[in-house]
């Protein structure tokens, strides 16, 4: 669901991963649409969100900085 246009979406599922910056690099280079960009959370967790070309939304995330 969204608020509205410029709301962040919600992501159908979540994919912790050991390198997030490598993961968004590689989905930057597949061309795949990043829908929040790269953000160091205030809770400790490193992330983005993708989607694939479905239109599923894939919150992908490392705890710390990697």
């Amino acid at each position: 669901m969204r608020a509205g246009e410029t709301a962040t979406p919600n992501p159908n599922l979540s994919i912790e991963v050991d390198n997030v910056n490598a993961v968004h690099a590689k989905a930057v280079a597949l061309g795949l649409q990043i829908l929040y960009p790269l953000t160091d959370e205030p809770w400790g967790v490193r992330r983005f969100f993708v989607t694939d070309p479905n239109g599923v939304v894939f919150n992908v995330l490392s705890h710390g900085k990697g």
